[in-house]
C-alpha cells in the first residue's frame, strides 16, 4: 500500500519534471534552431544572461491560450509565447517578461497579456523594476479584440507604474503596430542593430498607402530610432552587449521612487584636481572644446554612462557617480552646433531631467549654451513648446541640483539650464563664464545700430566698424564674466575649474537632506 502511494507520487513528480522540460522548449527544438539561425537568442536564454545565476523564479509556466479560432486549438504551448517571473541583478530584485518568438512568433494573446500584467502588478506591490524583452510579431490576429484588450491592459499598467518603479524595454526582434506603445511608455528603450525594429505600420502598408518603398531597417531600425527619432535610448551590436548595457543602467537607478540612489565605494579621491580644466576653455569664444573631456575629468574614475549618445548631440545626458553617489548629468556640447538648444535637444534633456527627479537622482548641469537655434525650421517645429519642456522639467524638479557654468549662458537658454530662479540649489561658475542676455557682438549691434547706421550714411564705413568693435569690447568687459551674476547672488561662487569635482561633491553632500515639495495638485500640464 505504502509502495503504491510512493509509486503514484513518483509518477506525478516525473510528470511535473517532464512538463517543465517541455515548457522550457517553448515552440520546440526546430523553432529554437530557427531563432538561433537568425543570430538571436531565445527568451529563456536572454533571461539567463540578464539575471544572476540561479536567481530566476518563473511564474505561469503552464498557462496556455484559450483561442479556438482558425485552428489555434491545435497550437497549444505551455507558457504561450512569453516567459515571466522575477530574479536578481547584482543581488537586487527585478521582475521580467521576455516574449518567446518560437511560439506563434511571440504574437500577443489574451493570456500572454495576463501573464505580463501579473508581473507588473507584483512589481508595483513590492516596489521593484520591470524589464521587458520584446521579440514579437504583434497582436495575435486570431484573437481579434481580445489581443487588443490585452495590449491596452499592459499600457494602462505602464502608465500607472511610470515614476513609481523603473521600467526598461529591450527590443530584441520585431516590435510593430500597437506593441510599440509599451516600450514608448517605459523609461528606457534599447535596440539591437540590424536585428530589431519598431514601427506603427510596416513597409507593405507604407507602400500601399503612400507608394513609398522602404525597408524595415530604413523605416524603424535601431539606427533610425537612435539618430533621427530619438525613440530608443541605447543601441547594441549584439544581444550580449545589449544585456550588459541593461545591467549597467540598473546599477545607477534605485528600485523605486521611495528609495535613494545606489551608492558604491569610491576609490577616486574626492579632492582630485584636474589642471587641464584650467586651460580647456579656448581664448576665442567661438572655438569649440569637448564637453566629454570635462565630464571625464570630474566624475568618479572618469566613468560616464551616456543616454541617447547619437541623438541631438548638442546636449549630453547620462549617469555618473560623485563620491560613489549616482547622479544624472546634463551638459551642453560646444562641439555640436556650438551647444545651442533646439527642439530635439530640449526634448531629450527634459525627459531625462524628469526621470531623475522621479527617482531621486541628483542632477549636475554643465552649462555652455549660446541660445536657442533660430530660424523657420525650428519655429515651425515648435521650438517654443519643446524649449518650455526643459524649462518645466527643471522648474518642477525637487532633487538636489548643482549647476556649473563653464562659458556661455545667454538669454532664455541661461534660464532654462537649471538657473538659480528655477530653484537651482548650488550654482557655480568658472572665471570664463559669460552670463548675459546675449553675446557681445549681438548686443553691440542692437544697442548701437542707429549710431553705426549714421556713420555709414556719412560714408564712414571703417569708423562704423571700429565703433561697433569698441562697444563690443565694452560689453564684453561689463558682462562677459560671472561677477555681475555673482554680485546679485544668482551665482553662489566663482570656482577654479580644476577644483570642480571637489566643489560638486561638497555641494551634493550638503544637499543630502534636501526636502522640497511642489504644491498639492492632481498633476501639472507640461507643454507637449
Amino acid at each position: 500500500m505504502v509502495r503504491n502511494i510512493m509509486n503514484k507520487q513518483a509518477e506525478k513528480i516525473k510528470e511535473l519534471v517532464e512538463k517543465r522540460a517541455k515548457a522550457r522548449l517553448g515552440g520546440g527544438e526546430k523553432a529554437i534552431q530557427k531563432q538561433h539561425d537568425k543570430g538571436k537568442y531565445t527568451a529563456r536564454e536572454r533571461i539567463a544572461m540578464l539575471l544572476d545565476e540561479g536567481s530566476f523564479e518563473e511564474m505561469d509556466m503552464f498557462v496556455t491560450h484559450r483561442c479556438h479560432n482558425f485552428g489555434m486549438e491545435k497550437k497549444l504551448y505551455d507558457g504561450d509565447g512569453v516567459v515571466t517571473g522575477y530574479g536578481t541583478i547584482s543581488g537586487r530584485l527585478v521582475y521580467i517578461f521576455a516574449q518567446d518568438f518560437t511560439v506563434n512568433a511571440g504574437s500577443l494573446s489574451e493570456t500572454m497579456a495576463l501573464k505580463i500584467c501579473k508581473v507588473m502588478d507584483q512589481a508595483m506591490k513590492v516596489g521593484a523594476p520591470v524589464i521587458g524583452l520584446n521579440d514579437s510579431g504583434g497582436a495575435r490576429i486570431q484573437e481579434g479584440i481580445n489581443s487588443l484588450a490585452g495590449f491596452s491592459e499592459i499600457f494602462q499598467r505602464n502608465i500607472m507604474a511610470s515614476g513609481v518603479i523603473p521600467q526598461i524595454s529591450g527590443i530584441f526582434g520585431p516590435c510593430a503596430g500597437g506593441a510599440v506603445y509599451s516600450p514608448a511608455l517605459t523609461d528606457f528603450t534599447l535596440m539591437i542593430e540590424n536585428t530589431s525594429y519598431m514601427f506603427l505600420t510596416g513597409p507593405a502598408v507604407v507602400k500601399t498607402v503612400l507608394g513609398e518603398d522602404v525597408t524595415q531597417e530604413q523605416l524603424g531600425g535601431a539606427s533610425v530610432h537612435s539618430t533621427k527619432s530619438g525613440v530608443t535610448h541605447f543601441t547594441a551590436e549584439t544581444e550580449e552587449e545589449g544585456i550588459a548595457m541593461i545591467k549597467q543602467l540598473m546599477s545607477y537607478i534605485p528600485q523605486n521612487n521611495l528609495e535613494e540612489t545606489p551608492r558604491v565605494e569610491c576609490t577616486d579621491p574626492i579632492d582630485r584636481k584636474e589642471d587641464f580644466l584650467n586651460e580647456i576653455i579656448p581664448d576665442n569664444p567661438n572655438q569649440p572644446y569637448d564637453m566629454y573631456k570635462v565630464i571625464a575629468g570630474i566624475v568618479d574614475n572618469g566613468e560616464f554612462f551616456e543616454v541617447q549618445p547619437n541623438y541631438a548631440k548638442n546636449i549630453i545626458i547620462g549617469f555618473a557617480r560623485f563620491n560613489g553617489q549616482s547622479v544624472g548629468i546634463v551638459a551642453n556640447q560646444p562641439k555640436a552646433m556650438a551647444g545651442v538648444l533646439d527642439s530635439n535637444a530640449s526634448r531629450k534633456g527634459a525627459r531625462f531631467v524628469r526621470f531623475c527627479d522621479a527617482f531621486n537622482i541628483p542632477l549636475v548641469t554643465l552649462v555652455d549654451v549660446p541660445g536657442f537655434l533660430p530660424g523657420t525650421g525650428q519655429e515651425y517645429n515648435a521650438v517654443i513648446l519643446h524649449g518650455a519642456k526643459l524649462l518645466y522639467a527643471y522648474g518642477e524638479c525637487t532633487v538636489p541640483k548643482v549647476t556649473v557654468t563653464l562659458r556661455k549662458s545667454y538669454g532664455g537658454s541661461h534660464i532654462v539650464m537649471s538657473s538659480k530662479q528655477l530653484r537651482g540649489d548650488m550654482n557655480y561658475a568658472w572665471p570664463s563664464a559669460e552670463i548675459a542676455v546675449m553675446g557681445a557682438a549681438g548686443a553691440a549691434s542692437v544697442l548701437y545700430a542707429k549710431d553705426a547706421k549714421a556713420l555709414k550714411a556719412e560714408g564712414k564705413e571703417e569708423e562704423a566698424k571700429a565703433f561697433i568693435q569698441e562697444k563690443e569690447d565694452e560689453y564684453t568687459k561689463l558682462f562677459a564674466n560671472p561677477y555681475v551674476a555673482a554680485k546679485y547672488g544668482y551665482i553662489d561662487d566663482v570656482i577654479e575649474p580644476r577644483n570642480t569635482r571637489f566643489r560638486i561633491i561638497r555641494a551634493l553632500a550638503q544637499l543630502e537632506g534636501k526636502r522640497l515639495t511642489n504644491p498639492a495638485k492632481k498633476h501639472g500640464n507640461i507643454p507637449l
